[in-house]
């Protein structure tokens, strides 16, 4: 009886049924994992763009002619002065890259921290953004 050399084909099917169920488990947690940071980070850079505001208020007594501020850290959102009066202010991120289309993220001058939902995942929880880590997105 000769020897075998090589792999079977059958064995090779299973390899690559092996390899396709965890690519589908694998690919989707990575992406939410990515969406969660982005999210993360543009929690961030609204938090930095309110320091900044808060800066401005303390050196000039007003909001008014803060203008949009650019807070280094915010490279999946775009953050705008959506509101702004001499007392208050309303500051708002719009997602980009894997952010887009999945809501805004807004936070005002008083604390008050909300989202809105996006086109992309309409059933998510706004307080989820906030309260547990952008879960949800």
């Amino acid at each position: 009886m000769r020897k075998q050399h090589g792999f079977t084909l059958i064995e090779l099917m299973i390899a690559l049924t092996v390899i396709g169920i965890l690519s589908a488990i694998a690919v989707p947690a990575y992406q939410q994992y990515i969406r969660r940071g982005a999210c993360e980070e543009a929690k961030g850079a609204l938090t930095g763009a309110a320091n900044l505001l808060e800066r401005f208020r303390a050196q000039t007594n007003s909001y008014v002619a803060a203008g949009a501020p650019t807070p280094q850290n915010a490279s999946h959102a775009t953050i705008a002065v959506t509101a702004s009066t001499a007392t208050t202010y309303t500051l708002t991120a719009t997602g980009t890259g894997p952010l887009l289309g999945r809501g805004t993220l807004t936070l005002q001058s008083d604390g008050t921290r909300g989202a809105t939902n996006g086109t992309v995942n309409p059933r998510f929880l706004a307080a989820n953004v906030w309260n547990s880590s952008c879960r949800g997105l």
